[in-house]
């Protein structure tokens, strides 16, 4: 079974190559690193920093050294961290890797940007009052399935051996954006027909597959415009495949279609340049499907999918990857992420006990949630775990 550890670049500046990289063999002993290539704004925590406990993470930057000329005549493209300086944490990491024996993967979101939706709000998607959802990018936008395969080739660049691909698909209305504020109750029918996208591109790929999508976006607005008004409407149930005489459903699944024709080339071309692309699906199965997320067509592409193991109990953990099953994806197919901090784990033992269950069903890669949110006794649980 493959192992790593997901972190951030900053990680690496901060810490020093020998502290970083010792606690991933010495400590943890996993077989690679996942490091944070291009990542969303975050405030976080950080147990064992040696000068700071609280770190802001940028909007939408990048933790490598994007190159000029790939970007040539490109409205959206990559920006460089302020905290990375001069440096390229990438290089870095793949000069260490490399001398080290270990896998180096690129943690990539992609269309959870809101340096780059602020930026470029016509790339951004549009709910059903043409309202932009600034923090995202729309995976149906020619622009940004463009930037999509332009990173791709940045990244084989560093001579990685795969992509965690996070956020290429749809999001919904709620994405934890700074101050985000919701003071009536809208309802699980209003907040997520609100969360689907009525862009230009998104409408015509829609038109595209045979689906009316003007119509389905006057439905949907005149739904959510009922919802709104009324408490006791926003607390109704609806059949949301029902809406629209069915058609609402068509145009989620064109929306899927988007998603997965995107995944499917990014794939390809990080394939032809010797990386593998796995899909990050954090919800699970069956959780995706208004963020355009078909896992039996994903895998029919020929993406890997990787998903959230986060559980206590390693019975939790095998009904996580069981359900992919029912989906369509094999165990052979997934990568596993666990967290071996206190919220899911009591001690190696349980951590270990996991591993053996994600051994047992066939899963060949395991990654571990998150080098600099963690404390250092959790990068000893990993150790312990993975080599008795």
């Amino acid at each position: 079974m493959q192992s790593s550890v997901l972190a951030f670049a900053t990680d690496l500046i901060d810490e020093g190559a020998d502290t970083f990289f010792g606690n991933l063999t010495e400590r943890a002993g996993v077989g690679g690193l996942t490091l944070a290539s291009v990542y969303h704004a975050a405030r976080d925590v950080f147990p064992h920093h040696p000068t700071r406990v609280v770190r802001y993470l940028e909007p939408g930057a990048a933790y490598f050294r994007p190159d000029p000329a790939r970007w040539a005549g490109q409205r959206l493209a990559p920006v460089a961290a302020g905290a990375i300086g001069e440096r390229d944490p990438f290089a870095e990491a793949a000069e260490q890797t490399r001398r080290r024996g270990l896998k180096l993967h690129a943690w990539t979101v992609f269309c959870h940007n809101d340096r780059l939706g602020f930026q470029h709000p016509d790339c951004a998607p549009a709910n059903a009052f043409g309202d932009r959802h600034l923090t995202e990018l729309c995976p149906a936008n020619p622009e940004v399935r463009a930037y999509a395969h332009t990173l791709v080739d940045e990244l084989a660049r560093y001579g990685v051996d795969a992509i965690r691909a996070e956020s290429l698909h749809f999001h919904g209305l709620r994405h934890g954006y700074h101050h985000e504020r919701y003071f009536e109750q809208l309802g699980a029918v209003a907040e997520a027909l609100l969360g689907l996208c009525f862009c230009p591109h998104c409408r015509s790929a829609a038109r595209a597959q045979g689906v009316p999508a003007e119509e389905v976006q006057q439905v949907v607005s005149t739904e959510i415009r009922r919802r709104l008004a009324d408490d006791r409407a926003a607390a109704e149930p609806a059949a949301l495949d029902r809406l629209a005489d069915g058609a609402l459903a068509a145009y989620v699944d064109a929306a899927a279609a988007t998603v997965t024709s995107l995944a499917a080339e990014l794939a390809e071309r990080a394939g032809r340049q010797g990386m593998r692309l796995s899909f990050m699906d954090g919800d699970g199965p069956g959780a995706g499907w208004l963020a355009g997320i078909d896992l039996p067509a994903l895998t029919a592409a020929g993406v890997g999918i990787e998903t959230l193991g986060y559980a206590r109990t390693p019975e939790a953990v095998r009904e996580k990857v069981a359900a992919f099953a029912l989906h369509g994806v094999r165990p052979a197919d997934l990568a596993v992420i666990l967290r071996p901090m206190a919220q899911d784990c009591d001690g190696p033992a349980n951590l270990a006990a996991k591993i053996t269950t994600l051994r047992e069903l066939g899963v060949p890669e395991v990654e571990f949630y998150n080098y600099g949110l963690m404390r250092l006794h959790s990068m000893d649980r990993i150790g312990a775990a993975l080599h008795g």
